[in-house]
């Protein structure tokens, strides 16, 4: 068995793996939890260690974290990915973690990334393991836990949230990696300008990973130039080449970021409108995604208070059908404009929903007789239709105190116009008509 608490270095290993930070001191990033006084620092310094969830975007120093723990506390690490692994895997891993605790009295942390591949009995079968102290679990994310770990491991369990690297910790890293002649490039005396970095450090998007993979790629294809081997600006071009942006097409990234879209779009904001659905489609996603959604947001947010929108909406989505990008997606910025400029009204929105709630909790109350279809004698004789008023033989085509809902239900209003873009005349229209109601049922009591 190696070294439970080293590792020999890998002269072939990628300039990530490395580079990879050997204690707390050394970790960029993550200050609101390993700064001075923090949380997870106090705990980690005090040996006052738990089981854990690190959640975050690729890159931000999940794995590294757990490793620079377990060392520091002198924990034997097992590794698993729930990729690769089963129930079988992870009872091996407790056994293991019983014998040594046994034998030589060392504790040990299982890790477990992409811990929300797990199905159901998987993430059961860590259950007794955590609670009898087998193992401290260190599970790694970069899904929601509330929505992809089962309550009862959640339960026992701390989720610590990692953010993506700043600008200038990136920036950082790759000097220390140009710099290291032990475990970075620091013997290829590479010539690299400072604007280089700038745009190596802009394109990871805050992914340490993605930043010294970039940097590895440019020292392999490096110039000679003037004797000297140098990152150009050509040799990075070709580099990042087809990068996008991070953008996960079904994770908790995606579902930010059409939030955002839909948000803004709400709160009357063409330019956060329009920087989150060009963001998303500089990240791969699917236009006709973002179209099904903007149409979505004409309908919920705009409604009746401009119904140009739905138009606008449904003829983005046309265009874009027909045209595909690059050309279609201009037609769905325009469309993402006028939303987000247009009056907002959620009157319907909230209407179906208070319908829908009723139709759903009152049953399957009967059609009032007056309401019902009458196409044969025994119909008619079974008094379908009886007293319909026909509104186009009544004054103004509305017939005053006639109802349209089961008697349950009868006074239920659910559509409330606001008093914002076309509503104001809708509203003003049923107001009154209302008024007449009121009258025709006052003047039948009298």
């Amino acid at each position: 068995m190696n070294d439970l608490f080293s590792a020999p270095a890998d002269d072939f290993a990628p300039l990530a793996s490395r580079m990879r930070p050997g204690n707390i001191d050394e970790f960029i990033g993550q200050e609101h939890l390993l700064g001075p006084g923090k949380s997870l620092r106090v705990s980690i310094e005090n040996g006052n260690l738990h089981s854990l969830i690190f959640w975050g975007p690729p890159g931000v120093g999940k794995t590294t974290l757990a490793k620079i723990i377990a060392q520091s506390s002198r924990s034997h690490l097992i590794e698993l990915s729930a990729v690769l692994a089963g129930v079988k895997e992870i009872r091996a891993a407790v056994n293991d973690a019983k014998n040594l605790k046994a034998t030589r009295g060392i504790d040990t942390i299982l890790f477990i990334d992409e811990i929300h591949r797990f199905s159901k009995s998987q993430q059961d079968s860590l259950l007794a393991p955590i609670e009898d102290g087998s193992i401290m679990l260190f599970g790694a994310t970069t899904e929601n836990p509330s929505f992809e770990l089962n309550n009862a491991l959640l339960s026992r369990l701390r989720v610590y949230v990692l953010r993506s690297l700043e600008f200038g910790s990136l920036k950082g890293l790759l000097k220390n990696a140009l710099n290291d002649p032990q475990r970075g490039l620091g013997q290829k005396k590479l010539v690299v300008d400072d604007d280089i970095l700038d745009l190596i450090a802009k394109a990871a998007d805050g992914d340490a990973r993605r930043c010294l993979n970039i940097l590895q790629i440019c020292a392999d294809l490096c110039e000679l130039k003037d004797g000297q081997e140098t990152i150009t600006v050509n040799v990075l071009e070709e580099v990042l080449q087809g990068q996008l942006n991070r953008f996960d097409k079904r994770g908790d990234m995606f579902y930010d970021q059409i939030s955002a879209l839909h948000k803004s779009v709400r709160g009357t904001n063409p330019d956060g409108a329009l920087y989150w659905f060009a963001r998303m489609i500089d990240g791969g996603c699917d236009p006709l995604y973002i179209a099904r959604r903007v149409v979505r947001m004409a309908s919920e947010d705009i409604g009746n208070a401009d119904p140009r929108g739905l138009q606008v909406a449904l003829d983005a989505c046309r265009a874009y059908e027909r045209l595909g990008s690059p050309e279609g997606e201009l037609a769905l910025a325009q469309a993402v404009a006028y939303l987000a400029c247009a009056p907002k009204s959620n009157a319907v929105y909230a209407a179906y929903k208070a319908a829908l709630a009723d139709a759903k909790a009152s049953g399957s109350l009967d059609v009032p007789a007056h309401l019902k279809n009458a196409p044969t004698k025994l119909m008619k004789e079974l008094g379908h239709g009886k007293d319909y008023r026909y509104a186009h033989n009544e004054q103004d085509a509305y017939a005053a105190g006639e109802t349209y809902l089961p008697d349950p239900l009868r006074d239920r209003q659910y559509y409330f116009p606001v008093e914002r873009g076309l509503e104001i005349k809708i509203k003003q229209k049923l107001d009154a008509l209302h008024q007449k109601d009121a009258r025709f049922r006052g003047d039948k009591q009298k």
